[in-house]
């Protein structure tokens, strides 16, 4: 049934990703001015210098959007803290784009800002489990975002890839969120950064005329893994782990499969299924589609579990992944678009 929150809910998104795409538009010249490039080399995806920071458009504009769906919500204080936070990840990760960073300090700076999230912005309910003491149940969630960050910048690694994922998600929050009946500002804050995403996406579609960087994608996993956590405090675990099912699977079996054979799992690599596929002659937009296909019944998914029946949807996300992973891992017929 069409309700005046859904109108609410479509001007936001239109206002947001027009305004990214206008920002990111205007970025992209002074980015291309100023030779801020990425180069490719033997671990790149791409085969041109392209550049990068296009996280200095959209980050901005998701904050000034959650920080306006605070001020007129009911979810300000957690907010605040959350948004300020990642205005200064992306602060600290322009420094890493333009001069490079410790892997320690980007981790230090990470840990710290997850930290302080928690310890600010606490909920009154489990993030995990109410079986755990609070201690441990904050302890997990703080590593399971710390995990999540940096597996969003790890998996930032073909066109559109980041900006699709961004935009599935936060879609599948806000659905998840009024299917189940829950009340606040959750979904207008998914649905600001699946505009956001989108607004960036018509920019980072192969081929790519501007990348993230790890301004952006590192803020984006920090606000995007809050946002999880917080549907997982409201009772939908199961929905919050569905959501981001092939991000997750990706990522933690390569980083699984690297450590066994000794590699420095924190290097850069070209060994994420995704990858693997591009390789072997399936182009970026088309595994982009494989996955957005995939996220589209990752979010059916999802709603399902958030309608009574979570146990059934996380065995059909379990099958539909593998079965991703499958295909993707084997890969290799046809051209490169």
């Amino acid at each position: 049934m069409y309700t005046p929150e859904m109108t609410g809910l479509a001007v936001l998104f239109a206002a947001v990703a027009v305004a990214v795409f206008a920002a990111t538009g205007l970025l992209l010249r002074q980015l291309r001015r100023r030779a801020i490039f990425n180069h490719p080399n033997e671990r790149s995806s791409h085969s041109l210098p392209t550049p990068h920071g296009g996280g200095l458009a959209v980050v901005p504009m998701v904050i000034i959007a959650w920080i306006g769906i605070g001020v007129m919500g009911d979810a300000a204080p957690a907010v605040f803290v959350v948004v300020a936070l990642a205005l200064a990840l992306a602060v600290v990760f322009w420094i890493d784009d333009l001069r490079g960073l410790p892997v320690a300090l980007r981790l230090a700076a990470q840990a710290a800002a997850i930290a302080t999230a928690l310890a600010a912005a606490p909920v009154d309910r489990a993030y995990v489990s109410a079986v755990l003491p609070p201690a441990v149940d904050l302890f997990i969630a703080g590593v399971l975002w710390l995990w999540f960050v940096n597996l969003f910048n790890f998996m930032d690694g073909i066109d559109g890839l980041a900006g699709s994922e961004t935009a599935s998600i936060g879609i599948g929050v806000a659905a998840v969120v009024m299917i189940a009946g829950g009340a606040g500002d959750l979904p207008a804050l998914g649905i600001a950064l699946a505009a956001a995403a989108l607004g960036f996406l018509a920019w980072n579609w192969q081929p790519a005329k501007v990348f993230l960087g790890d301004v952006g994608s590192v803020p984006l996993g920090f606000v995007t893994g809050w946002l999880l956590l917080e549907l997982a405090a409201r009772g939908q675990a199961v929905a919050a782990l569905i959501l981001p099912l092939y991000y997750l699977a990706d990522a933690t079996l390569t980083l699984a499969r690297r450590a066994a054979r000794g590699e420095r799992v924190w290097q850069a690599h070209r060994e994420h299924f995704y990858q693997r596929a591009v390789r072997r002659g399936l182009g970026h937009a088309a595994v982009v589609r494989h996955v957005l296909a995939v996220n589209v019944l990752l979010v059916g998914l999802a709603s399902v579990a958030a309608a009574g029946r979570p146990w059934v949807a996380l065995a059909g996300a379990v099958v539909a992944v593998g079965t991703l992973l499958f295909l993707l891992g084997r890969s290799g017929s046809g051209a490169a678009e």
